[in-house]
């Protein structure tokens, strides 16, 4: 039996935890089986031992980073059953004054994929084929594309942090994903240069065997979502490798030196495996060395390798919308009964060229249904169960010691995210967090507007430096809008676009084209209900958002969310937009047109983006920006709080627009939108805002402390 180090074993924790025995220990953790004295079931608690790492002074900052992160990952958890369950957060001070926070995880049955593979590399086992793989992977990977949805990133994807149990339905096997969080915590809060010198170990906020070269050294860029999917394609070249690891090296130094090496990267046939031509190039995207050259997300990775390996899955979309989607739907409190997530469908705003508007067909659910079962024969293994989760990732989430000599010392499985309803024996304040259906945009300096003379009025780029806020991650739906009204909180929309005739334009003819884009108009229409909600006033935007604590964004806000400070073209960033980035005026656009007499516009691409009007949020994930945003151009314009008025070159701080006006801003695009600059980020339009049209929407915003 394991030495009980922090003495807990026969103690109860907060009066309901009983603590039985140790299961593991690392450098900077203790993992104990406990018994819920109410539930009578199973948890693991996981002990951090930082006393000697964290000051007094240091201890209730730390506290509150665990409960910031927790909160964020038990949302996640309660979206997939993928991630590991974490059930309370809180902290223990002994009676010689020793201070443990401690993460209650729910208790697995099975064992970590490093485990396993230990295992069958003793056995001599084959490694998998890569359908077997990608049938292993696919509820891991996909609860990776949700948080990444979210704007988070694991940073410490690894087998260790991967726990392989048995399949909820008996049949096969399932993985959950742990330690989402911890690793950012205890490598941003912890003293890790006086860590450093209490041990002969490199010491490291991620596993030098799975890291991405950004995580050497920053000269390869930033950290982000691309930096889980290079560890993600690591960890399953191992597999098909049959357990040995992808990344060749013996210390901190040559690891470092592989991940980064142009001429040759750890893909499959670098190895000699047999796979197709389409699988070798998309592990050599997400192998890639800059993070620029790599799929963004895993919600891009995973949809490309299933492409590859099941091309008749066409079309097939990772369910990272799919969660939210079901979520969304539900009320968020009986006062209000509306929903939070934002989806909203835009009409073209007058002035612009009419024939650009395209009307929603009867399309009612979104654009693909989830996979089908691949059929992959399972391989033979050893027990899962252990009578445990026995080995639960040791190490501070994700601080690892590499050893000279040896391969990453992984402990088995990693922590799970921190419980964000947090029992502490401390009372801490907990930090503000943005609402699961916000991301968080951190605020920061950039140029907004442009210096082309394609517009007078984007220009001069002037410089503007933002505070932190929240902005939804989707247009408001006209379900949630719905939901709103139903309760009696918010006025219903139009069922009918108006707006101001257009210059140029007979009564008749502007009546005639009323009358057909009235029919885009998504409010209360049956299978609609994920479009965004369209042919509503500013003002019942602005109403939408106050009954839901939040605001309309500022033009500048709205700007930075969605092209943040590097000046890219496109939310997605140079490339030009396609009908796989978003939903504008294509050939489906064209089509409709005519069908209705009215004479077609300029098209945005010649391609057909399968929705003629609106589009399901969430339905073109590689037009999701860089905080995690989708439909930020194209499906609908979006309402913003600011009235129009000239931009000045002045250096602005959280810019709120002129005091007065007679039109408000609207920014975005829409589905109708046939000219690529209508799409550029810093592209402004006036509308009056008492005009209700198909072609324009919301989303909101909300400040942060």
């Amino acid at each position: 039996m394991q030495d009980d180090t922090l003495r807990l074993v026969g103690t109860t924790v907060q009066d309901k935890y009983v603590v039985e025995q140790v299961v593991g220990e690392g450098g900077f953790s203790v993992v104990y089986r406990a018994t819920h004295l109410i539930w009578k079931q199973p948890v693991a608690l996981k002990c951090f031992k930082v006393q000697a790492l964290a000051s007094q002074d240091l201890r209730q900052e730390l506290l509150d980073a665990f409960i910031q992160e927790g909160r964020l990952m038990t949302e996640l958890s309660t979206r997939t059953s993928a991630i590991v369950q974490a059930r309370d957060v809180g902290t223990i001070t002994r009676d010689d004054g020793t201070w443990i926070p401690f993460l209650v995880l729910e208790w697995l049955e099975g064992k970590p994929l490093d485990k396993v593979l230990e295992e069958e590399v003793a056995r001599h086992e084959a490694g998998r084929t890569v359908e077997q793989c990608v049938d292993l992977l696919n509820g891991a990977a996909e609860a990776v594309a949700l948080a990444h949805r979210r704007n988070i990133v694991h940073r410490d994807i690894k087998p260790a942090n991967l726990f392989v149990t048995a399949a909820a339905d008996g049949a096969g096997e399932s993985v959950k994903i742990l330690d989402f969080g911890v690793a950012k915590v205890m490598a941003e809060h912890l003293d890790l240069d006086k860590a450093l010198k209490q041990t002969s170990a490199t010491l490291t906020a991620f596993t030098p065997s799975y890291g991405a070269p950004e995580q050497f050294s920053r000269a390869h860029g930033a950290t982000g979502p691309w930096t889980d999917v290079y560890a993600f394609a690591l960890v399953m070249v191992e597999l098909l490798r049959g357990g040995v690891p992808a990344l060749e090296g013996d210390d901190y130094l040559q690891l470092a030196m592989a991940s980064a090496n142009e001429a040759v990267r750890p893909t499959p046939r670098r190895y000699g495996l047999n796979v197709s031509d389409q699988v070798e190039a998309v592990f050599a995207k997400a192998l890639a060395v800059k993070p620029a050259d790599r799929f963004a997300t895993m919600g891009e990775f995973w949809r490309a390798l299933r492409s590859a390996v099941f091309p008749q899955e066409r079309g097939w979309t990772p369910p990272e919308s799919r969660a939210d989607v079901a979520v969304s739907l539900a009320p968020r409190s009986a006062s209000s009964a509306v929903l939070a997530l934002a989806a909203t469908t835009l009409a073209a705003p007058p002035g612009t060229p009419s024939a650009m508007v395209p009307p929603d067909v009867t399309t009612t659910s979104p654009t693909h249904a989830p996979p089908a079962s691949t059929g992959a024969p399972s391989r033979g293994r050893a027990a899962m169960v252990l009578g445990a989760a026995a080995l639960i990732m040791l190490g501070a989430g994700g601080l690892v010691m590499l050893r000279k000599g040896t391969r990453s010392e992984s402990p088995a499985v990693a922590a799970a995210p921190t419980a964000s309803s947090a029992s502490s024996s401390s009372s801490a304040a907990t930090p503000p967090v943005c609402p699961p259906d916000m991301a968080a945009v951190p605020g920061g300096k950039f140029f907004m507007g442009s210096d082309d003379d394609s517009f007078s009025s984007w220009k001069p780029a002037h410089k503007v430096e933002l505070s932190p806020y929240c902005i939804d991650i989707d247009e408001v739906t006209a379900g949630q809008y719905k939901a709103c009204s139903d309760v009696g909180e918010c006025k219903r929309a139009a069922t009918r676009s108006f707006w101001k005739k257009a210059e140029g334009d007979t009564q008749k003819e502007h009546e005639r084209k009323e009358e057909a884009y009235s029919t885009l108009c998504t409010f209360g229409r049956e299978g609609m209900e994920r479009h965004p909600i369209n042919c509503v006033t500013w003002a019942d935007a602005a109403n939408y958002c106050k009954v839901h604590g939040k605001r309309l964004p500022t033009e500048a806000e709205w700007e930075f969310a969605a092209r943040k400070s590097d000046g890219r073209k496109f939310p997605w960033g140079d490339d030009p937009p396609t009908s796989e980035h978003m939903n504008a005026c294509g050939l489906e656009c064209t089509r409709w047109m005519e069908k209705q007499g009215l004479k077609p516009g300029p098209r945005m691409y010649e391609t057909d983006d399968g929705y003629p009007g609106t589009a399901p949020v969430g339905s073109y994930p590689k037009g999701r920006t860089i905080f995690g945003l989708n439909d930020m151009v194209g499906n609908v314009f979006e309402w913003t709080s600011d009235w129009m008025g000239p931009y000045t070159a002045d250096e602005q701080k959280d810019p709120q627009g002129p005091a007065e006006g007679v039109k408000k801003v609207i920014r975005g695009g829409g589905f109708n939108g046939g000219y690529v600059s209508w799409v550029n980020p810093a592209f402004r339009y006036g509308m009056e805002p008492e005009h209700q049209t198909h072609a324009i929407g919301f989303r909101c915003a909300k400040s942060l402390p």
